[in-house]
This record gives structure tokens, sequence and C-alpha cells, in this order.
């Protein structure tokens, strides 16, 4: 999803060494990004009135990217829910199902019943069973009425907040309240966690589907957010947890949900269908990653942005990235290197007032120009650092200012020539245009007898470090190999 970026000053080695760390920055985006059933984030509660619920479920919906269109996956989540209420404590429970059309891996469901799941965890499971695992999670969330706990706890520390703000007057005071609530919430929603965990995990089994489906796909969770780590250059302690996080780190998890379902698999009764050529066949065809209508790359170097109806294309060589700040690109050695982005602008604000508005270095009057690029009002410019020379430009399109930087080594005799390259493809686009740009997608392919892991992944066309990304999407160890005559992923433009 495209997100606005205010014009920041900054001084070229800082950029420098900001762009150095961030040009991997994959365009699909892991579990980081706020997945309730593994990472970060809370869901949120909606009014008791169906006017609010109905209203909150529009803004939801809209945020992450409105509803995945799929007859078919419909089917296979309405199903599986049919299959998992009855095995819940409250086997009445009415349970909506609605599929975000977001590539985060995100589940989450709401006290009303609504539960959502995105198209990018979709794409991360790999049988019925550990999409069930997922789905029985959060209705565990509703049965158990954490949502309603949780708030009743946030408004209990907020009024404790204000009592202690309106009679000791001492803000010092207020902050120690509300960083001990902080402590007292995070360690709470943990413990919310493994109890859903737990009762999910039981339903599973109850229901007839292999209990070991929450471990299968946890570990699946914890392999996409290594290789998240690795793409972003995050640096993070693979184990540890901040201590207001409101989720376990993933490996606890995993063991803990291997003791469950080891226990529910002895005993007599317990389920074991996994489901796997069923779900494979449903989630065939579905978008993997960005769509065209908030960025998408193709080809490895061409952009387009449907909702924004603008595109560019980088010079040979180059491969791009789209993150949600900013396109963000380099050529093979990384000796040069692009970044796109939208600027917030102030309104009627000029198109050199940008520019300058992006450096910390000096721009004379004779480091502007002013030009026309295909229709578009441009403005470009120079800057010098000690280790990176830049080519800038500002241009104007539907009311918005876009930014383009590119970065180059001194000495490089061609960075001029491959920046005008990159500006002069900078378009506004048509809706032919963005129709002919269709995001990868899954698609199912039985392995030969002569395929192994390499092979299987040189025929993945639509993602970066397509030997990784074809292990973390089919839940593969690093040293697991494939069967011949069985059923993969693999990612396709």
């Amino acid at each position: 999803m495209w997100n606005s970026v205010k014009p920041i000053k900054r001084s070229l080695s800082r950029l420098a060494a900001i762009s150095a760390a961030a040009f991997m920055l994959a365009g699909c985006v892991g579990a980081g990004t706020g997945s309730v059933f593994s990472a970060n984030t809370q869901a949120p509660l909606v009014a008791a009135l169906d006017t609010a619920q109905a209203r909150e479920h529009a803004q939801l919906v809209a945020t992450f990217g409105g509803e995945y269109d799929s007859p078919r996956l419909r089917r296979l989540l309405n199903g599986i829910v049919d299959d998992l209420i009855p095995a819940t404590p409250q086997p009445d429970l009415r349970i909506r199902v609605t599929i975000l059309d977001s590539p985060a891996v995100n589940a989450f469901a709401l006290p009303d019943g609504r539960l959502y799941v995105t198209r990018g965890l979709i794409a991360l499971a790999n049988d019925s069973a550990e999409i069930a695992a997922v789905m029985a999670h959060e209705i565990a969330h509703v049965t158990l009425r954490h949502a309603s706990t949780r708030s009743e706890l946030q408004m209990r520390s907020d009024l404790v907040a204000r009592v202690v703000a309106d009679v000791l007057r001492d803000q010092r005071a207020v902050e120690n309240v509300r960083a001990a609530s902080r402590v007292d919430i995070a360690r709470f929603s943990r413990e919310q966690e493994f109890e859903a965990d737990a009762e999910g995990i039981a339903t599973l089994a109850r229901a007839g589907y292999d209990p070991y489906g929450a471990t299968r796909f946890l570990g699946s969770l914890e392999r996409w957010e290594g290789l998240s780590q690795v793409r972003t250059g995050a640096q993070m302690q693979q184990s540890a947890y901040d201590m207001f996080a409101t989720h376990p780190a993933t490996g606890q998890r995993i063991d803990a949900a291997r003791v469950l379902a080891r226990q529910l698999a002895e005993r007599a009764g317990a389920g074991d269908a996994r489901g796997r050529d069923v779900y494979l066949a449903a989630i065939d065809g579905t978008t993997f990653g960005d769509g065209a209508a908030d960025g998408l790359v193709r080809g490895g170097r061409h952009y387009v942005h449907g909702r924004l109806r603008i595109g560019f294309s980088a010079p040979e060589g180059f491969a791009l990235d789209n993150s949600s700040r900013a396109v963000l690109g380099s050529s093979a050695d990384e000796s040069r290197r692009i970044l796109f982005d939208l600027v917030e602008a102030e309104p009627g604000q000029d198109l050199e007032s940008v520019l300058a508005s992006t450096w910390t270095d000096d721009l004379t009057a004779e480091d502007v120009r002013r030009l026309t690029v295909n229709g578009l009002e441009t403005a470009t410019a120079r800057s010098q650092g000690q280790d990176w020379h830049f080519r800038i430009a500002a241009l104007r399109h539907d009311g918005g200012i876009y930014r383009l930087i590119f970065a180059h080594r001194p000495q490089d005799g061609a960075a001029d020539r491959l920046f005008e390259e990159t500006l002069s493809s900078i378009r506004a686009m048509s809706a032919r245009d963005i129709a002919a740009f269709q995001p990868p997608r899954i698609r199912i392919h039985r392995a030969g007898s002569r395929d192994d892991v390499a092979s299987m992944a040189r025929r993945m066309t639509g993602a970066r470090q397509s030997v990784s990304v074809f292990r973390v999407l089919n839940g593969l160890d690093a040293d697991a190999a494939i069967t011949p005559g069985r059923s993969y992923k693999i990612v396709v433009e």
C-alpha cells in the first residue's frame, strides 16, 4: 500500500546509509506487518450498535486494500468454519469470514464474530489443517472474550492515569502509571495468545483436523519472519520480544503448540485430516504480493501504481522493490540506486522547494532546471557528496508531487544518461496500461522425477530470492528435499 512521505532534510551521507540498508526491501510483506495470529497487532474493537459495526467493517476492509474476490476461497474458508464451530465451546456462534486483499500475513476476529484473513496468510498456509488452525485460534479469541477483557483492562488503566493526573498533578507519576499498565496489558495479551493457541488446537482436533496444523503453520510463519528480516536488513534477536509486545515470540508458541498437539494426537478419536490437495487446488491462481492498485513491480524493473495512475521503468540491469514507503532499486553491483516516492507537499508548493527540502547541502540556482516530462511539470537538480553524487527530480501529477532520486558513485560516466532514461520513463498511466500489469500469482506445480528445490524455484518468475521464497511458501526446512509427484506452490507473473 502506498503511503505519503513528507520531504525530509537529510545529509547525503545519512541518506546513503539509509538507502543502502533499505534497497533490498521486498514488495511482498511478511508477518511483521501485523499478523494477529503471529506477531504484533491487536484486533480493533467495534461498537455495539449494528450501524457502528458496519461502519467499522467498511473502514477496516478499506484499510487492508478491500475485499479479495474469490468464490473458491470463500467456499473453502466457510466450509472450514462450518467444521470448526460445532467443536467450539459455543456451537451456536455465528462467524462471518472476509478475505482481505492484502499481501500481509494477517488474521484476526472481532467480538461480533467477524473473522478476517488476508490473502497473504492464505498463500503461506499449505493445507486445510493449517488454515483451520489459524481460524480456530481467532475464533478462540472471540469465545474467550479476549478483546472485551483487554478493552476493559485498557479502560481501567486510562481511568487510573486520569485520577493520578487530577489528584496528584504529577506528570511523572502519570507516566509511571501508564508504563506499568502497558507492561500489565502486554503480559496479559501474551497470556491470551497462549490461551487462544491451546483452545484453538483443541478445537482443531475435535473438528477432525490434524492438530499439528498449528505447529506447521507457526513454523512457516517463523521462516517467513526470518526471510523478511533478511530482505529488509533488520537486525533482530531471533527469540527475543520487546517487553511491550502483545504476542509471544513465534518459537515459544511452536514449542507449546507441539506439546499440546502431541497430547491430542495420542487420544483416541483425534483428528488427522490435512486436506493438502484440496487446499492447494483452492489457492491456485491467488494473487501473491502487491496488487497493481497499490503499486506493482513487473519484470524486475517496471513499476506501475494503478490507483495513483503513475509508472516508470528503471534502466536495464536494475532491480526494483516496492516497499510501503517508496519504490527502491539498485544496479546489480549496487553502485547505482533509485528512490521514487510520493511527497506530502503543502498546497501549491513549488517543485524547487521540494528539491531543496530533500537535502541539507546547498543547491544553487544553476543546479535547478525546469522541463516537461511526458506532459508532467518537472524540476531537476544535482547534489554532490564525498562518496555519492545525486540527480534529483520532482514531478507534479494529479495534484501530487513525486520525487525521483538517482544515487551514483563519483566518476560514473553513465550516470547522467541513466538518470535521464529513468526520468523520461515516468508517465501518467492509462486504464489500458494499468490493465496490462497483472500481479504475480500462486500456481500449483507437480514435481517431476528429476526436479529438486533449485529447479522448482527456477520456475518462479514473480519473486526475488526464489529458492528461499519457494522453501518458505511450501513449508520446507533448509535441508528438506521435495518429493516427486507431490504438488508445490510457485509464484509466476
